[in-house]
């Protein structure tokens, strides 16, 4: 239901320039920065995405596994 109501808007459209669910290339780069910076990141905003990735309501626990969810090939939005 996060992922639906904050991610899913940007992550499951190629035009908005986000990494997309489940395509892992996309994300491989940013994974190896390591799961604590992408969590930082997502909590203060990065680029095009606003702070806490229109989570508003979000922990970094949640986060966490959006981006967990997100990040894994295995997963389709």
């Amino acid at each position: 239901a996060l992922y639906e109501r904050s991610c899913l808007l940007c992550h499951a459209r190629p035009e908005s320039g986000a990494p997309l669910t489940g395509q892992a290339s996309a994300w491989a780069p940013r994974l190896a920065r390591g799961l604590d910076a992408l969590v930082a990141s997502s909590r203060q905003g990065l680029g095009g995405m606003p702070a806490m990735g229109l989570c508003a309501e979000c922990s970094d626990a949640d986060l966490r596994a959006l981006i967990e969810f997100m990040s894994s090939k295995e997963n389709t939005p």
